[in-house]
């Protein structure tokens, strides 16, 4: 994101609104965690194939988001409070 996407954000959205746009997308987030998990739980077949393995990173990608999201939460906390 550059410097001037970030500030029209700022601009545009006060910190409080932007920490619940946040924990919106953190609520997505585990919830698509959850359909990951029961679609890894369920799969049936090689778990050598792509099939799976697209699985695997899109369940890797979404940890990752998760982790970032959590980060900003946890830095909107600091800023705010």
């Amino acid at each position: 994101m550059s410097k001037s996407t970030r500030t029209r954000i700022i601009n545009t959205m006060d910190l409080n609104t932007f920490k619940e746009y946040i924990r919106l997308h953190e609520i997505s987030l585990l919830q698509d965690a959850e359909k990951l998990q029961t679609l890894m739980d369920t799969f049936e077949g090689d778990y050598d194939t792509d099939e799976y393995r697209d699985l695997e990173i899109e369940d890797m990608h979404n940890t990752g988001e998760l982790i970032a999201t959590r980060h900003f939460l946890s830095v909107l906390g600091d800023t705010i409070e």
